[in-house]
């Protein structure tokens, strides 16, 4: 074990995959915080956090072995997705006049990056200061994008245990970019049942309605009188997979949420009165897709044992020019930030 940035760091073999593949698990601790990170899908794999009794608990859904995500790819189990998280209709866009066909893996739609996304690649892991960054690169071609894409992320855990992550990416060819983590949260505990009566608000005045296939239809409506209306909190409730337009964005930051301090924004908080946890999420993303997997079903979790809070761009942003766009161009450095924090009321 190494002591980094006063993050306790470790490392070691965690299995394979079935094709042999050897995996890693970093383990990063620090003021009350653990988290456990695989090389595998760049997965969060666990993230322990104490409640208002100082007790420590699993508060993100995981699995115990390597097999498990091999076994239950669907639910995205903590993996970091891309290049494009969420949903490009008719798995194509045009960019610079030319036509790009990408692997449609929902239907005639492309989701998460499609068929061996980020999440279905062993990464390489270095140890920085304070955690440890895995990158990886996705050639020309892969899943249909354009460009040889040099892509990192790097998780961190700040003061009071506060979990960083940090995207960065270059291209040599223009092409689009849209990553997430799909952490589950759960902060009453990853096995104890549904979240659906934690408390939720979301910085948030508007939504990106979608149609049939849950692809936006280019509207951006009021949450104002409606179901997705989280500017108070309330409990969550069921039925919710849709992408949220951050209150505090600029245009002149190419549509990153920015603090009025000019900091990361504040995208949403949860909170857990059992327990007492209470998460804080920031973010330099101008959306937030709200996932409460209502179709989980119990292999290995049932019906809304997590909340997904997933910082990204607008769904289908290739296909409209409206949203902030996700064009990255040679010589460009793409640059995203997310943040957990976690404390107790």
């Amino acid at each position: 074990m190494t002591t980094s940035a006063d993050t306790a760091i470790r490392t070691e073999d965690f299995g394979a995959l079935a094709d042999g593949s050897p995996v890693a698990r970093w383990t990063l601790e620090r003021d009350g915080v653990r988290v456990r990170v695989l090389t595998y899908g760049a997965i969060v794999q666990s993230v322990e956090a104490p409640g208002r009794d100082g007790s420590r608990a699993p508060v993100a859904l995981g699995l115990p072995d390597v097999g498990g995500y091999e076994e239950f790819p669907g639910p995205y189990f903590g993996a970091v997705v891309g290049r494009y998280a969420n949903r490009i209709g008719g798995a194509s866009f045009v960019l610079d006049g030319t036509a790009h066909r990408l692997t449609a893996n929902e239907g005639g739609t492309h989701l998460h990056g499609g068929a061996r996304g980020f999440d279905k690649r062993v990464w390489d892991a270095v140890e920085v200061p304070g955690g440890v960054r895995l990158s990886l690169v996705s050639a020309d071609g892969d899943e249909g994008y354009p460009g040889r894409l040099d892509f990192s992320v790097t998780y961190t855990l700040g003061p009071g245990g506060a979990l960083r992550l940090e995207y960065r990416a270059v291209t040599d060819a223009p092409t689009v970019l849209n990553p997430t983590s799909h952490l589950y949260w759960n902060l009453a505990g990853a096995d104890s049942g549904s979240a659906l009566g934690q408390q939720l608000r979301i910085a948030a005045e508007h939504v990106t309605p979608v149609d049939t296939a849950s692809v936006p239809t280019g509207e951006v409506a009021p949450v104002a009188g409606t179901r997705f209306d989280f500017r108070r909190t309330r409990a969550v409730g069921a039925g919710y997979d849709q992408n949220f337009v951050l209150t505090e964005r600029t245009a002149a930051d190419g549509g990153n949420a920015v603090a009025a301090d000019g900091g990361d924004a504040v995208a949403a908080e949860l909170y857990d009165a059992w327990s007492g946890r209470v998460l804080t999420v920031r973010t330099t993303e101008p959306g937030l897709q709200l996932y409460t997997a209502d179709h989980f079903d119990g292999r290995p979790f049932g019906p809304c044992a997590g909340i997904a809070l997933e910082t990204q761009h607008f769904p289908d942003s290739p296909n409209r020019p409206e949203f902030p766009s996700t064009v990255l161009r040679p010589g460009e450095e793409f640059v995203s930030r997310t943040e957990y924090a976690f404390s107790v009321r």
